[in-house]
């Protein structure tokens, strides 16, 4: 018995529509195509009324126009790209804080800001991968131990500006040192001040905060008449708890427990244990979060100050636009201690 259906008939290939162009914006506003690209360019060295600017971005949002970022850069003779490589370590409330306010800051200046996966590239392997998306800028916040020969690498690459974020410089390379040796100085010196001496700080056992604990815990050294002693913590409640079960043997009357958010886990542990606090042990924090104040006690805290999205954006756009200017170092963090009810 034949099948009498009948076979479906076969489609044509819809042709796709060609993307509109600056000459259709042109047309619709009833502008030249120059006027289109300073107006979507945001040029500022040409005067154009708001009106004509209205009425150029109207029109492109008609026809769904959007520049071609790639014949824009060869324009201009360089990308507006800022490479921001993502951090390796998890980012806590003020930090993420501040990368949104630097990304807002850069859109401003019409920037477009990539941020760039890094996890598992080695720094050579990382910063040729960087070099590659052509950036203008690149902002290393410490993911990568960047040498003067990446810095040279970035720039052959065109990037007009490289920028770090941490403890040290690098030769090329504008400096924005934050000093986070003086976090566990300030925790330190306030905790001596309120007669402690033998006191412990959290080491954070999450893989990449060395970066933060380690000149945290030599900052915390360094203070006079302190007996440090150093404190293995995992952000668990398990491993808090085990460490408030030896308290006693441990012989401290104080703790910086590295972030607010390492101190409440084991202020918490601490009291589950029978402890008091401040009276057994003063417990101290960094960062001053709202959590800080939530909790009781209160938590005493390192309150941070952290460079400005606006500030750093400013930077990098001074670099871009005088790419031979000398690199520039900025001290950008303060740090001063918040006396709360834990200590």
């Amino acid at each position: 018995m034949s099948d009498s259906t009948n076979p479906p008939a076969p489609t044509t290939p819809t042709t796709p529509t060609p993307p509109p162009t600056s000459a259709d914006v042109a047309r619709l506003a009833g502008v030249s195509r120059a006027t289109v690209s300073y107006v979507l360019n945001n040029a500022e060295a040409v005067r154009i009324s708001e009106p004509t600017r209205r009425k150029v971005r109207a029109a492109a949002e008609e026809l769904g126009y959007v520049p071609h970022a790639a014949a824009r850069s060869l324009r201009a003779g360089h990308t507006r790209i800022v490479l921001l490589p993502t951090s390796h370590v998890p980012a806590g409330p003020l930090y993420s804080a501040f990368l949104d306010d630097l990304q807002r800051a850069l859109r401003r200046l019409d920037y477009t800001v990539v941020q760039y996966g890094s996890l598992g590239l080695g720094g050579d392997e990382a910063v040729r991968a960087w070099a590659e998306l052509r950036p203008v800028a690149v902002i290393s916040l410490g993911e990568v131990a960047l040498s003067p020969h990446h810095v040279d690498t970035l720039r052959r690459a065109g990037a007009r500006a490289v920028v770090t974020l941490g403890p040290q410089r690098v030769a090329g390379a504008h400096a924005l040192l934050m000093d986070q040796a003086e976090v566990g100085a300030r925790a330190a010196a306030h905790l001596v001040a309120r007669g402690r001496r033998r006191i412990g700080v959290v080491v954070p056992e999450e893989p990449g905060l060395d970066l933060f604990s380690g000149p945290r815990l030599a900052g915390a050294r360094s203070t006079p008449h302190a007996q440090v002693v150093p404190l293995g913590l995992a952000y668990t409640e398990e491993s808090a708890a085990a460490l408030a079960a030896r308290w006693g043997e441990l012989g401290l009357d104080a703790v910086f427990a590295y972030n607010d958010e390492y101190a409440v886990l084991l202020l918490r542990a601490l009291l589950d244990a029978g402890l008091r606090v401040p009276q057994d042990v003063a417990v101290m924090g960094a960062d001053d979060l709202l959590i800080a104040r939530l909790v009781r006690p209160r938590l005493s805290s390192v309150r941070i100050e952290m460079p400005s999205g606006e500030r750093l954006a400013g930077l990098v756009d001074r670099a871009v636009r005088v790419p031979s200017a000398l690199a520039e170092r900025h001290d950008l963090m303060g740090a001063a201690a918040v006396p709360r009810d834990s200590t």
